[in-house]
């Protein structure tokens, strides 16, 4: 569906991209995660054609780029693009009318983005009367209008309450299983992992990483992350290299890779002796693969 190659992209002396290559294969979802300044609004200003790379090409179909395939892509900013002097419908008529839709088209359509965002009953209200989420929603409606195969989301769920997250995050699903195709943009890991199929790790405007979840846990030896609390940290972190577990700090707490899960019995003797005021188990996350990822490239850079 959606393919960049060597893209780079500079600012003055400032290189925000530097060869970035990745695909987007038709029918998933593939999110960019990356720190701010690691170059996810610019790769996606130079998908949607508003801004140039330097070098590189975008095949979109398998075909270069341009203004008139670009409409194969509809776009939800960050910033919602939304008129909130206008109601919901209104909007939607206006947006429409600059994709160029007749009017048949447009009141067909207007009513499809507003019942497909569950906002049907919302159609006359206007913006101002809105909540974050509903605004959140009828921005994701407009890019809708004129049926995108790739539906690009930046940052869609950022600075909104769990509840709406989730509601978002249903939507989003159910749009990709009618067949859309969506590029996500965020900072959120537990989003991310619970919606992408793939995902491309940027950092300082290049490609540190990629792949599924399943792929990127290559970059951690362990089945299992216990966290300690103890008054003897040092302690501990000897014990962990006699057994061979690697050890990584967390929020400021002391954690460890373990090769396989353990019964809390079994933790608790390998550390015997050792004063222990908390023993927590999780399995490995995506937060952990993005903090090793991205802490590893930046030592070794």
């Amino acid at each position: 569906m959606l393919s960049l190659r060597h893209l780079s992209k500079s600012f003055g002396s400032r290189h925000v991209l530097e060869d970035v290559n990745f695909e987007v294969e038709t029918g998933e979802i593939y999110g960019i995660l990356g720190p701010n300044g690691a170059g996810k609004t610019t790769t996606i200003n130079l998908i949607c054609h508003l801004l140039n790379p330097d070098e590189g090409s975008i095949y979109l179909n398998a075909q270069p780029l341009t203004n008139r395939n670009k409409t194969l892509v509809g776009v939800a900013p960050q910033a919602n693009l939304l008129y909130k002097h206008l109601t919901c419908w209104e909007n939607l008529r206006f947006f429409a009318q600059l994709y160029g839709l007749s009017p048949q088209q447009q009141q067909q359509q207007c009513q499809y983005c507003l019942q497909a965002v569950k906002l049907s009953d919302r159609a006359h209200s206007l913006v101002s009367q809105l909540s974050g989420g509903m605004q959140r929603r009828l921005n994701l409606a407009i890019a809708l209008l004129h049926l995108p195969k790739l539906l690009i989301l930046d940052e869609p769920t950022s600075g909104l309450d769990i509840e709406t997250r989730y509601d978002l995050w249903q939507l989003i699903r159910q749009l990709n299983q009618e067949g859309i195709t969506i590029l996500l943009s965020t900072h959120l890991l537990d989003e991310a992992e619970k919606l992408c199929d793939r995902l491309g790790i940027l950092q300082q405007g290049k490609l540190i990483a990629e792949g599924s979840i399943e792929q990127l846990r290559d970059y951690i030896n362990a089945q299992e992350i216990v966290t300690l609390r103890t008054p003897q940290e040092q302690n501990a972190i000897q014990r962990a290299k006699e057994l061979g577990f690697s050890h990584r700090y967390y929020g400021g707490e002391l954690a460890f890779w373990l090769p396989q899960p353990y019964e809390l019995s079994e933790i608790l003797d390998f550390f015997h002796n050792i004063p222990l005021e908390s023993v927590s188990r999780e399995p490995v996350k995506l937060e952990h693969i993005y903090l090793e990822i991205t802490q590893q490239k930046t030592i070794n850079n």
